[in-house]
């Protein structure tokens, strides 16, 4: 099979695309990769900075969407069968790969498998950092950094659905600015100066919930422009710094700062990802929840698709069309 591979940890300009063996485990479902999701773990991956460092030569890309070609007996599931899975820890980026039952959910047949590659990763962790650890509320007000990224979009996408009243987009660009209104930004401000901007559009009162994939210097002022029992939800650091809290703040403003690990979640809670789904899908399948429109790219595009991650310039999900 034709499949993505990381031969040397020298960043995604050292990504290749070539023959590798097909997968072969008698106790997962054996999928025809149509599309797969591209990830910033995948970045990490490259340049081995992930925690999780596999064997060279290793195939990345843990999102998948594609046909059953064969699953175990008890599983669910069974040849031609539209789904999409979890690979866990790479193998995605590939004609065929392997998925653990309890990772492969059945894709609605409204949702493509473009769409379907780029859903697991992003839109389940906001689902999680919104619902079990932001505490979301009917009403409440949404901040999104990063709001044109994967995790941003996916945000902007879920909030309103899952109870916000109003939902504000940060972003760098006016044309980022675009795609976070098409994504369902509710309101859009400049990086420059945002904190003046979000106190000025909840007339000084503040969010109540800031998703931060960002980290770095814009941390403190997420914190300032929270509204009393406000939280900030920590999913990640792109910008590259992890900030650092000065707890005197949450004392004094009645806010939280609350770390959303879906992945580490979901690891120790086994029956987690099928509640989660059958909370999810729902969303999905009735059009509440609008399907993404991610940024393509052909498998031999991998390694442009992963650097556009590392530099930033991707505007939404970015997926690898395999077939």
């Amino acid at each position: 099979m034709r499949a993505v591979r990381i031969v040397e940890l020298e960043g995604p300009e050292a990504v290749e695309v070539g023959e590798a063996a097909e997968p072969a485990d008698p106790g997962a479902v054996v999928v025809d990769v149509h599309a797969a999701g591209v990830a910033f773990p995948d970045v990490l991956l490259s340049r081995g900075q992930y925690q999780y460092r596999p064997e060279l030569p290793f195939v990345p890309g843990s999102e998948v969407a594609g046909v059953v070609r064969g699953a175990p007996e008890g599983s669910g599931f069974a040849a031609g069968d539209r789904v999409v899975g979890l690979t866990g820890f790479g193998g995605g980026m590939a004609e065929v790969a392997t998925v653990p039952p309890s990772m492969t959910f059945r894709l609605p047949d409204n949702v493509s498998f473009e769409a379907g590659a780029g859903l697991l990763f992003n839109d389940l962790t906001v689902h999680f950092a919104l619902g079990r650890r932001g505490g979301l509320r009917e009403g409440e007000t949404v901040l999104v950094h990063g709001a044109a990224g994967g995790i941003g979009t996916s945000a902007l996408r879920l909030a309103g659905p899952m109870g916000a009243g109003r939902v504000v987009a940060v972003v760098s660009t006016e044309e980022k600015a675009e795609v976070a209104r098409a994504a369902g930004a509710t309101d859009v401000v400049l990086t420059d100066g945002w904190r003046d901007r979000v106190k000025e559009l909840t007339d000084g009162r503040g969010v109540d919930v800031v998703v931060d994939p960002v980290g770095g210097d814009r941390f403190t002022d997420s914190l300032r422009s929270l509204a009393p029992a406000g939280r900030v939800l920590v999913i990640g650091f792109t910008g590259g710094e992890i900030p650092t809290v000065k707890v005197n703040r949450l004392l004094l403003n009645n806010v939280d700062v609350r770390g959303v690990g879906w992945g580490a979640w979901w690891l120790s809670h086994p029956e987690y990802l099928a509640e989660q789904w059958a909370a999810y899908e729902p969303l999905l399948a009735s059009g509440a929840l609008p399907v993404p429109e991610p940024v393509l790219h052909p498998l031999d595009g991998a390694a442009e698709a992963i650097a556009s991650l590392e530099r930033r310039t991707a505007l939404g999900k970015v997926v690898l069309k395999v077939r």
